[in-house]
C-alpha cells in the first residue's frame, strides 16, 4: 500500500498530469462561458432577427401531444445552438493554437544564431587563412 501510495503521488506530481488537469478546468469553465454567449447573448439576437422570441423552440412536431403521450418533436433549433457553440469553440482553440506555434517559432528563432552574410564568411575565412600562415 506505501509502494502504490508513493508511486501514486509521483505520476500526480509529475508536470503533464498538473497541466491537463488546469487545462481540463481552464476548458470546461470556457465552454461554460461560451455556451453562455451563444444561448443568451448570439441566439436571441438572431431570434429577434427573425421575429421569434426563443431560436431554441424550434421544432419540426412529428406527433401532438395527446392524453399520456408526449410531444413527439424535433428540437433544430437547440442543434443549431450547439453547432454555432461548436464553431465559436472551435475558433477560438485554433487561435490559441496559431499563436501558441507563433511564439514557439519566435522563440526557435531567437534561440539559433544568426547566419552570418558572405560577406561575413568570407570575412573569417580570410582571418582564419592569415592565423594560419602566422603559425
Amino acid at each position: 500500500m506505501r509502494n502504490f501510495l508513493s508511486e501514486f503521488k509521483e505520476f500526480i506530481s509529475r508536470g503533464s498530469v498538473v497541466d491537463l488537469a488546469v487545462g481540463i478546468i481552464i476548458g470546461s469553465a470556457f465552454t461554460a462561458i461560451v455556451t453562455s454567449l451563444v444561448n443568451q447573448v448570439i441566439m436571441p439576437g438572431i431570434g429577434f432577427l427573425i421575429g421569434r422570441i426563443n431560436f431554441a423552440d424550434f421544432r419540426w412536431t412529428l406527433a401532438q401531444a395527446s392524453g399520456d403521450k408526449p410531444e413527439v418533436a424535433i428540437y433544430y433549433g437547440a442543434f443549431i445552438q450547439q453547432i454555432i457553440n461548436f464553431i465559436i469553440i472551435s475558433f477560438v482553440v485554433f487561435s490559441m493554437v496559431k499563436m501558441i506555434n507563433v511564439l514557439r517559432r519566435k522563440k526557435k528563432e531567437e534561440e539559433k544564431p544568426p547566419v552570418p552574410s558572405p560577406e561575413v564568411q568570407l570575412l573569417t575565412e580570410i582571418r582564419d587563412l592569415l592565423k594560419e600562415n602566422k603559425k
